[in-house]
């Protein structure tokens, strides 16, 4: 086995026991391992009490950037439940897709998540503000443009409301 190859690291989406993703990021940066848990503020209502809380934006995801040799260490994580796979190997994401969430999650846009393989569209790129450069697809026309960045490695799509614009078309 080439020793680069084995080195090279990548992203790799892990999937975590239900609600311990918190505690699962915490433990993997314990271990000095690069790790991005995208989170997003939300209003909680209790009998007695709201109060403003970071939840989870993808229930139940990690993102980790390690070699593929240190895959069983992070399976011996606490809260880690497993690998995502495709094709019989562990998915792995470019950091571009990486990047692009950080900045989605990073904007001022009202950010929802859907699982939902949603229908293709016409081709866009968003020509000005902080998501300036980024690409999707147009799911419905209104005063408003909803945007569609694929993740297609975690089988998800981010919908994120763009003003009409801001979008051109490609």
């Amino acid at each position: 086995m080439n020793l680069n190859a084995s080195s090279t690291k990548n992203w790799y989406p892990v999937y975590t026991q239900p609600r311990a993703e918190k505690k699962a990021f915490q433990a993997l940066t314990d271990k000095g391992v690069e790790a991005y848990l995208p989170l997003h503020r939300q209003l909680k209502q209790w009998s007695d009490r709201k109060k403003w809380v970071e939840e989870p934006f993808i229930k139940s995801y990690i993102f980790v950037n390690i070699a593929q040799h240190e895959q069983a260490d992070i399976l011996m994580t606490k809260g880690i439940s497993r690998f995502l796979y495709f094709m019989g190997k562990p998915a792995s994401m470019p950091t571009r897709q990486i990047t692009e969430l950080k900045l989605l999650m990073a904007s001022p846009y009202e950010l929802e998540i859907t699982e939902e393989n949603l229908q293709t569209g016409e081709k866009i790129m968003i020509k000005a503000g902080p998501l300036k450069g980024m690409t999707g697809e147009i799911v419905s026309q209104r005063s408003q443009k909803q945007l569609i960045l694929r993740l297609e490695s975690i089988g998800c799509s981010i919908i994120v409301h763009v003003a009409a614009s801001y979008i051109e078309r490609f």
